[in-house]
């Protein structure tokens, strides 16, 4: 029987090819792959032969507008978790959509399972495609990583825009966040083995009450949970002791933007992170939409968006040209 979701991931590939953008695979380091979609612009795609049916292609040029790089969170790959925003943005941005390590196409035989990890490895990939300067938007456990990202490398991550995630998930974050949710562990809910488990995340994540088929959450078991071992490693990486997290001393923008009804880690929470991160940090909350806030309210997500890049970049280009 046809897995539906693996069927309509062709479509989704043509999707994200007519936006703009290319799969490519970069060696971060030996037994390190990442696969990044990139700027269409950048790659150039040797003809097919007579014995290959598609080439990778080889990056031969940096990009040309400024770049913007879409990480992920836990429960899909990047391109079906940022795929209404990527055509929004490639007309004045070039787009990165990493899959980070032991999501997609990404892996590792390091036995390293922590944020700091998959920031490096992401860094590495970026600087490896010529990239010197981006905005990191992060969803979830991505913004976790970027969080990461922007404190070990100031240098090339100039602005942050963060959704549903926090600086760290500490030992009291973690207990009251499940606790409040009525799970007993981070695997239980982001992990789920069965069509209840399925439904409960989705429960969570969402504002609105989504139905869908048993078949369709049987599939997406299926398709979306694939090396569960090293992702629940990576949970178990996650969390941090209340006494090792300091606040970092940021120099980029770092804006909020949030669901006005997330369950999972709410708007209060992204409020209290902004008084943290001090003068430089901004929230918005968008109404009636919960933790998936960019896909169950993608237009409105869109515009806070594009409305945050666009004042980030003519605020660095008044900056860049004042004496």
């Amino acid at each position: 029987m046809v897995n539906l979701v693996a069927a309509q991931k062709p479509l989704l590939h043509g999707f994200m090819k007519m936006a703009g953008i290319r799969p490519h695979t970069v060696e971060i380091e030996p037994g390190t792959v990442m696969s990044i979609w990139v700027p269409s612009e950048v790659i150039q795609i040797p003809k097919k032969s007579k014995t290959t049916t598609e080439a990778a292609g080889t990056v031969t040029n940096k990009p040309t507008k400024p770049v913007v790089v879409l990480v992920h969170g836990f429960a899909a790959e990047g391109i079906v978790t940022w795929q209404f925003q990527v055509g929004s943005l490639t007309k004045k941005y070039s787009v990165y959509v990493p899959d980070l390590l032991f999501f997609g196409g990404s892996i590792t035989d390091s036995l390293d399972r922590s944020p700091r990890f998959q920031a490096e490895c992401l860094a590495k990939g970026l600087r490896k495609l010529g990239i010197e300067k981006c905005t990191l938007v992060g969803f979830s456990y991505g913004g976790m990583v970027a969080f990461k990202m922007a404190e070990l490398y100031p240098d090339l991550v100039e602005a942050l825009v963060i959704s549903g995630s926090v600086l760290a998930m500490t030992d009291s974050i973690s207990h009251a966040t499940l606790s409040s949710l009525g799970f007993s562990s981070s695997a239980e809910l982001l992990l789920p083995t069965t069509v209840e488990g399925c439904r409960a995340l989705l429960k969570v994540a969402a504002h609105k009450k989504l139905w869908f088929p048993d078949r369709l959450h049987k599939d997406f078991l299926e398709v979306m949970f694939n090396n569960r071992k090293e992702r629940g490693e990576l949970l178990e990486g996650l969390v941090v002791n209340n006494k090792d997290t300091t606040i970092p001393n940021f120099s980029q923008r770092i804006h909020l933007l949030w669901g006005g009804n997330d369950q999972i880690f709410k708007l209060e929470l992204a409020q209290k992170m902004k008084e943290q991160l001090g003068d430089k940090a901004t929230v918005e909350g968008i109404e009636k939409a919960g933790h998936l806030v960019h896909l169950e309210r993608p237009c409105v997500y869109n515009s806070c968006l594009n409305n945050f890049l666009a004042s980030f970049h003519a605020h660095a280009n008044t900056n860049q040209f004042s004496f």
